[in-house]
């Protein structure tokens, strides 16, 4: 069963980059650009399309990943992010006598001995194990303390088989990195060994609920006096290493916007909700829920709640992020430059988090986000959408080179914090449109400002001797250059001159290789099928070398 697992894994995956490769690389290096676009939303929906399918059919870590993709509604297109969202309530449940038998054994004895009730039918079945309401029994509510009133609870029970399911995935989505990092774009800018060892390291975690218990437990400490976040109490006395029982809080999906408006919530009002959460996470705990995708974040509308106003809950605590301590200074260095919209900030916040790549021109980047300033800060998701293409399109060709170079990467110990924050920025955006980021961001970006004004003495005496270098050099400066106007040998820098030049040659190159293949290849094709056999072989294997030229030039 497994090693069948395996190749079907591998055979997706191999049709999708021989596609890709061909259709969209291939095709574009020889000066068929046209062709390779004609049809390309097409095939990404149909690959979306055969991976949920997939994905439902056999689990796993499959569902993990199109879940994770399903949230990206700010990048990827809007049919592609629909067609996967199916993966969050079509997770096939399990065979219940399974999930009894393994419940049991965990337990140690029935589960009607267990609950005063429990309901077979689950309430949700996710990718590692499913999730079904039950009632405790007096004798095990009385053992929460301060939780005597709670009766409802969820009992998450692990998919019988699961481990050695996450290690067959593990091992061919290891395949399937190899065959990226091949792609020198790809293998500069994200480190796929490193990432596969994260995301194997957080799906064991994630099978631990004795763990999960705890990471609830912590967030329900951060959160107990706030009243507008639920988070559910852990029910140690049931709890297992394969059982988790919880407090159920289950209320209206996140994403069932029809469904929260009609409660009375604002949908705005939870986006802004949502974000602000994670900023207290990230900026002041230091540890984040790190799984916000639909299915475990609901709200709970006012008629349910005990404080008579909409709360948003957050369940399954099985995938948090610590926040490394040496990248707390890049990322607050982040939070001010995005709110101040200081460009050069930015810039040291990138090499602070070492998001930049050897060898980078950093007063490249620097103009890049002083333009990105003008242009798009304090635009909503729905105004930067409606942007003129040709306005796009004219950044993108003033700043060609740093788009070609892109000399960005992500480093490991951020992988799963930049995960939660595209996934956060996705679910925002699709609960209100025009949701504001850059408006948002600002009031943390002002209390940032304000608590390094009043208590950060090193970055005065570090800004104060920055000015003093760069007063006392300006004569000397000025001298230099008045001196090179007078000798004629002051020259003026074209940095993406030279770039453009070597990118026109190079284009040349590729067409002439591209002519000389195909010149090579037709007229192979035409003595083959004029019965010149030999001739048509010779020319059709000559016509492979330009070929080669072109794909690794």
């Amino acid at each position: 069963m497994f090693k069948k697992r395996y190749r079907r894994i591998l055979f997706f995956f191999a049709r999708v980059v021989i596609k890709i490769a061909f259709l969209d690389i291939f095709l574009s290096k020889i000066g068929l650009r046209k062709i390779s676009e004609k049809g390309r939303d097409a095939r990404i929906l149909d690959a979306a399309k055969r991976y949920r399918n997939l994905a439902v059919e056999m689990g796993g870590v499959l569902i993990k990943v199109g879940q994770f993709l399903s949230a990206r509604v700010d990048v990827l297109p809007a049919d592609v992010t629909e067609e996967l969202s199916g993966l969050q309530d079509q997770v096939p449940e399990e065979d219940f006598r399974r999930i009894r038998k393994l419940a049991e054994k965990e337990l140690g004895q029935t589960l009607e001995e267990s609950f005063a009730e429990f309901e077979e039918i689950p309430l949700a079945s996710a990718s590692l194990g499913q999730v079904h309401r039950a009632v405790l029994r007096p004798e095990d509510s009385l053992a929460v303390e301060g939780a005597e009133d709670i009766t409802k609870v969820v009992v998450k029970i692990q998919r019988p088989d699961i481990e050695a399911i996450i290690d067959v995935d593990l091992s061919a989505f290891r395949i399937v990195a190899g065959w990226l990092e091949r792609y020198k774009p790809i293998r500069n800018r994200v480190d796929l060994p490193a990432l596969m060892d994260e995301f194997s390291t957080i799906l064991g975690q994630e099978i631990d609920y004795i763990n999960e218990g705890k990471n609830a437990e912590r967030f329900w400490e951060i959160y107990k006096s706030n009243p507008e976040i639920k988070v559910p109490r852990v029910i140690w006395v049931k709890t297992k290493q394969r059982v988790l029982v919880l407090e159920d809080v289950y209320a209206i999906k996140i994403t069932n916007y029809r469904e929260i408006k009609e409660a009375g919530v604002d949908l705005n009002e939870v986006a802004l909700r949502l974000f602000a959460s994670y900023m207290e996470q990230i900026f002041e705990e230091e540890f984040f829920h790190a799984d916000p995708h639909p299915g475990n974040l609901f709200v709970i509308p006012p008629e349910k709640s005990p404080t008579g106003a909409w709360q948003l809950a957050f369940v399954d605590f099985g995938m948090v992020g610590q926040v490394p301590a040496s990248a707390m200074d890049g990322l607050r260095e982040m939070v001010i430059a995005v709110g101040t919209q200081d460009a050069s900030r930015i810039v040291k916040a990138y090499e602070k988090l070492d998001f930049l790549l050897p060898g980078a021109d950093l007063d490249l980047i620097e103009q890049a986000e002083e333009k990105a300033f003008e242009r798009f800060w304090g635009k909503s998701m729905s105004e930067l959408q409606d942007i003129d293409h040709k306005e796009m399109m004219a950044f993108a060709d003033e700043f060609r080179d740093l788009m070609y170079d892109m000399p960005f990467q992500i480093p490991q110990d951020l992988l799963l914090l930049g995960r939660t924050v595209a996934i956060l920025s996705g679910m925002c955006t699709g609960l209100d449109p025009g949701f504001n980021v850059w408006e948002n961001i600002r009031p943390y970006a002002e209390d940032l400002v304000k608590s390094e004004l009043t208590g950060n003495w090193d970055m005065w005496w570090g800004e104060i001797e920055v000015l003093l270098r760069s007063l006392i050099s300006l004569p000397r400066r000025l001298d230099g250059m008045l001196d090179q106007v007078e000798r004629g040998e002051l020259r003026v820098q074209a940095p993406g001159l030279e770039g453009h030049l070597a990118n026109i040659e190079k284009n040349l190159q590729g067409l002439t290789g591209a002519v000389l293949f195909a010149a090579l290849f037709i007229g192979g094709m035409q003595l083959v099928l004029a019965g010149f056999s030999l001739p048509g072989f010779i020319l059709l294997g000559s016509a492979l070398i330009p070929l080669l030229v072109i794909l690794f030039r």
